[in-house]
């Protein structure tokens, strides 16, 4: 992942925030909406941009664009800054290469032990069982 690349290929949008901050909040755009074009980036390995492409495919828009919000500051350059650590996150994330699941045998001695403690069981259940003339 090229992370200079991926600054050059993200879109910054600021909006209006709610939340608090009485008349301010009305009059200064601190919410940021960062739009990241996925399916057209250049800054992944092929092999990484299709692990991304399915790992995110739900939160894609129709167009292949990812959107992030982030209003968690009342200053606009940190919530700039904060949407994009969420971008990093949330691509790093995607990106991650899943383990591969080794099927496991369960070793001889241990079925054959298994085996034997049930029979043992059901013998002690059988002697129990005590049946009059």
């Amino acid at each position: 992942m090229n992370i200079e690349l991926l600054h050059k290929e993200v879109i910054y949008k600021a909006v209006t925030s709610s939340g608090p901050g009485g008349q301010h909040v009305n009059k200064v755009a601190t919410k940021i909406q960062l739009y990241f074009d996925v399916l057209n980036s250049l800054a992944f390995a092929k092999a990484e941009h299709e692990r991304i492409l399915t790992a995110l495919s739900k939160q894609l828009t129709t167009e292949g664009v990812l959107q992030i919000n982030c209003q968690e500051s009342r200053s606009q350059a940190k919530n700039k800054e904060l949407a994009f650590k969420k971008l990093i996150a949330t691509l790093s994330k995607a990106s991650v290469v899943p383990k591969v699941r080794k099927k496991r045998t369960v070793p001889k001695a241990v079925k054959r032990k298994r085996l034997n403690d049930k029979k043992k069981h059901s013998e002690k259940k059988k002697d129990r069982n005590f049946k009059h003339p």
